[in-house]
């Protein structure tokens, strides 16, 4: 993921304090958790390291939200790009220094790779979660991140309601604004949904509209509240925020698909922390914690059946698009390159 949020962004959801007791649907019991064993445990080594490649505003915002249930673990973030996060893990494994008890990746294919230093560990609602979306029986997704359309309701009055709006000349020229693909992971999914589910012509139909392309969501972002494009495809997540901190932005989940990019989290083997670090991860992966990424963040998740969806978005009307995993690592080269061509896109 390469968008960068500023943090004054997250400020409305910070201040909005949603008390821990109001983000589920029922009391959460000790169970939830994991047990009351298990939060003594954690009690006792009372800290955990956490490394994430996502953001550190969002992570900050579910770090507060955890200790509002667990006040007594201290969590101290490690936040790296992508690559750089592999790589620092990979060298510290490798030099017996692993520092992180508990990891989270954006890029399931990187973490699939370094499986071997996580240990086993399945969160006590394992059976809630989709079964397709994992890359190892160690690595969870924690994070979901969803693709939308936005619009500036000040300058588009009649916005697109599907992907395959996007391709009307109505909406061009430079009145839609893109990520470019190679721009990362969860952009990938994106151009992979578009290409297996709305056709092989896809591509070239919406290319003609001639969308502005920008190299990220942030830009992309801004560009559609300053009124420069008013249409962006973007992640849900951006676009909320942006919304939420009073921007003149209304989403819609096109009715024919909603891609889905799901993160890969984990317990390292060398944790020296592990039962906060699996508190913590049993937090995140609750109803409880499922609803603050959702409600406070824009984020998505993987429960078939989450206990809060976005407005407009309904699972059981608009499917949620998910790709194979073989493919997704197999087709990215040749059809990045293919989509910058058809694009006019030079790295």
């Amino acid at each position: 993921m390469t968008n960068k949020i500023d943090r004054r962004q997250f400020a409305a959801g910070a201040a909005a304090g949603l008390g821990v007791a109001a983000l589920g649907t029922r009391p959460a019991s000790a169970q939830d958790f994991g047990g009351q064993a298990l939060i003594d445990a954690a009690k006792k080594e009372g800290r955990l390291v956490y490394y994430t490649a996502d953001f550190t505003e969002p992570e900050s915002e579910i770090i507060k939200g955890f200790n509002k249930r667990f006040p007594f673990v201290k969590v101290e973030m490690v936040r790296a790009p992508g690559g750089q996060l592999i790589t620092r893990i990979k060298t510290e494994a490798a030099a017996g220094k692993l520092g992180a008890d508990v990891v989270n990746h954006s890029d399931r294919g990187l973490m699939k790779d370094i499986a071997e230093h996580f240990q086993d560990y399945t969160p006590p609602n394992a059976k809630d979660y989709r079964d397709d979306v994992q890359v190892a029986p160690q690595l969870w997704p924690k994070t979901a991140l969803g693709w939308s359309i936005a619009y500036n309701t000040e300058l588009e009055k009649n916005p697109p309601k599907t992907w395959m709006d996007l391709c009307k000349p109505e909406y061009g020229p430079k009145k839609i604004g893109q990520v470019i693909a190679p721009s990362g992971g969860t952009t990938w999914t994106r151009i992979m949904f578009e290409r297996q589910v709305l056709g092989e012509d896809y591509w070239k139909k919406q290319a003609a509209t001639q969308p502005v392309l920008y190299p990220s969501g942030a830009p992309t972002s801004d560009a559609l509240v300053r009124g420069e494009v008013s249409i962006a495809v973007l992640l849900y997540n951006i676009a909320y925020i942006k919304k939420k901190d009073g921007a003149p932005v209304e989403i819609i989940f096109p009715s024919d698909g909603v891609p889905l990019n799901y993160y890969a989290a984990g317990i390292t083997k060398a944790s020296q922390n592990p039962n906060a670090g699996k508190l913590f991860l049993n937090w995140c992966m609750s109803a409880e914690g499922q609803t603050f990424h959702i409600k406070e963040l824009g984020y998505l998740s993987a429960l078939k059946n989450p206990p809060f969806n976005p407005p407009g978005y309904d699972p059981k009307v608009i499917k949620a698009w998910a790709p194979n995993f073989e493919q997704y690592q197999k087709l990215r080269d040749a059809w990045i390159e293919e989509w910058n061509k058809t694009y006019g896109y030079r790295q």
